[in-house]
């Protein structure tokens, strides 16, 4: 069985904001069985050395699938995928869903982890630096924009991981009016956070954090 370290107590302010959600969203998609770990942030467990000799950089999420130890979302989905069969066997499909993961997390995912930062006060903050993120963002949304004319799922015709990371990464800016501006992109935000599998996730995140879905903003 997977097994997911993920987080079992966080600071409060980023409860809802940790990435283990997105291998946990997976794991509900492709009905892979698993168990949590639950890792005590704030009590210092990220550092521990059984922890260290398979997190390099201390960080969460890593899964441990019967000795195969894999850490980085964005590796870790495209390896449960492969598990589950959930990638298209034409290699230029399948390279597509391999592209948008990337782009997901390495052209997406920078400027718009930078602006929740700067607004949960994890980043000084300055009109004019947070006025620089959001153009650098709305570069990025508007690829996505045109990319989605047309289009139900950002890499192919079904839903897959790099969905599963794309909408994940836009989830941090929920809270600013930054995808009002794309329309395609909102209806695809909120398509993709529809999936009953993300809203098990969502309710089993809460439980292991002891909260409830609603004081998850």
């Amino acid at each position: 069985m997977i097994t997911l370290y993920g987080f079992g107590r966080v600071h409060p302010k980023v409860i809802g904001e940790t990435r283990d959600l997105r291998v946990e969203w997976a794991l509900e998609e492709l009905g892979l069985p698993y168990r949590v770990h639950p890792l005590d942030h704030t009590g210092g467990e990220f550092d521990s050395p059984a922890y260290v000799a398979i997190s390099p950089f201390h960080q969460a999420p890593v899964i441990d699938d019967d000795g195969v130890v894999v850490a980085e979302t964005g590796a870790i989905l495209l390896y449960l995928a492969e598990k589950a069969g959930a990638l298209p066997a034409d290699p230029v499909a399948r390279i597509a869903v391999v592209q948008w993961s990337f782009a997901a997390l390495t052209t997406v995912e920078p400027p718009v982890a930078m602006i929740q930062l700067t607004d949960l006060g994890g980043l000084p903050s300055g009109t004019e630096q947070r006025a620089a993120l959001v153009s650098w963002a709305r570069r990025c949304l508007g690829g996505l924009e045109r990319r989605l004319d047309g289009r139900t799922w950002i890499a192919a015709d079904d839903f897959t991981v790099a969905d599963i990371l794309l909408a994940t990464v836009l989830r941090q800016i929920r809270r600013t009016d930054l995808l009002a501006d794309y329309p395609r992109l909102r209806a695809y935000y909120d398509r993709a956070l529809a999936r009953p599998a993300w809203q098990r996730t969502l309710e089993r995140y809460a439980e292991r954090l002891g909260v409830t879905v609603a004081d998850i903003p």
